[in-house]
């Protein structure tokens, strides 16, 4: 076991800043993993680009603590991580993975927990020997707390349809929009911040969120994908597009249906009827409990918990032996074609193998 004791136990979680330059869903969930390992072991939040007086600053803890250190180091911030992991060699770290694609490896022996099964794939084949483990992200208490998904509360909405402008595509926007738009439905089209996401989505009949082209684009994968998930909790019927990590959350038909489902006109027809009724299209209430409940936070809390308590037998016994090494691409396609070849040669006329 790591020796006990605050400054062994310490949890330090990385992120780039906490100001509003740095607002994005990364930092929300960095945020929130802090908060939620605070009541498992002290924990604090550390920034590595941005100084202020709140948090303790990356390189000025690296010049107090020489390595190895004491304690557990959290990375998250894709592009960053490969920079930082050398910045930590030598110490505790682990890879909370959202996104995939990056394109970058990871050394030997340092653990990934991975927000969705389209990660924990990814890592599963790019690191096979690295420790992998399965957190999906949480829905904050609002959700579950204020959602009007019971029942009583699922009575008209004044808004029928709601996009969010941000990763939607231009299908949905040029297209779908005003398509639903003609038939007369109120679709409310959100741009730039809100201060009450829940009120907001308690209001909405139907939810939109299409995001495979503007992730396509960017080169790597949706992560996760809560807004869905917020929608759902809000008793919202959900179209969505299916790409990277949405096919965790959402089952078409049970949680969530298709957006842009082969036809134009076959999207109205849909979203026109589950607006007319939304109960035939949203899952019935215990089943969208059952549904929701595993990214409850106590849920995962009590997963951040199982993967400390392994990693307090694990790391101790990284950092005494060797790590598994993950056989490089090169030498696998290596290792192939000699077997290739040795079975033509062994097909040789007048071949003896020796």
């Amino acid at each position: 076991m790591i020796p006990s004791g605050a400054d062994a136990q310490r949890i330090r979680v990385l992120v780039p800043g906490t100001g509003t330059r740095f607002r994005c869903g990364g930092l929300s969930v960095a945020l929130q993993t802090a908060r939620l390992l605070s009541d498992l072991r002290p924990t604090e939040v550390v920034t590595y680009r941005e100084r202020n007086g709140a948090q303790p600053f990356l390189a000025d803890l690296l010049r107090q603590e020489p390595a190895p250190g004491q304690g557990l180091w959290i990375v998250s911030w894709g592009f960053d991580v490969p920079a930082l992991l050398r910045r930590l060699r030598g110490r505790s770290v682990l890879y909370q993975a959202h996104s995939s694609g990056y394109g970058f490896d990871l050394p030997p022996g340092v653990p990934v927990v991975a927000v969705s099964r389209n990660t924990l794939g990814y890592w599963g084949d790019r690191a096979p020997r690295n420790p992998l483990f399965l957190l999906p992200n949480a829905l904050e208490p609002q959700w579950f707390e204020r959602g009007a998904r019971a029942s009583s509360q699922q009575s008209a909405r004044p808004i029928d349809v709601l996009v969010q402008r941000r990763k939607s595509s231009a299908y949905v926007l040029n297209q779908l929009v005003p398509a639903l738009r003609a038939k007369g439905l109120n679709v409310e089209v959100q741009d730039g911040w809100v201060d009450d996401l829940v009120e907001l989505f308690n209001h909405a009949s139907v939810y939109l969120y299409d995001s495979a082209d503007h992730w396509r684009c960017a080169g790597v994968s949706e992560g996760f994908g809560l807004p869905p998930l917020e929608a759902s909790a809000c008793g919202c019927v959900v179209f969505s597009s299916l790409n990277h990590a949405l096919a965790d959350i959402l089952t078409p038909g049970e949680l969530g249906h298709q957006l842009g489902c082969g036809s134009l006109q076959h999207d109205v027809a849909r979203i026109t009827a589950a607006v007319a009724r939304p109960a035939d299209w949203r899952p019935a209430a215990s089943d969208l409990e059952r549904l929701l409940t595993p990214y409850s936070e106590g849920a995962l809390l009590h997963g951040w918990q199982r993967v400390l308590n392994e990693l307090d037998e694990l790391m101790p016994r990284l950092q005494a032996e060797p790590a598994l090494r993950s056989v490089s691409l090169a030498a696998l396609r290596r290792r192939r074609w000699l077997r290739a070849a040795r079975r033509v040669v062994n097909r040789l006329p007048g071949w003896l193998p020796g």
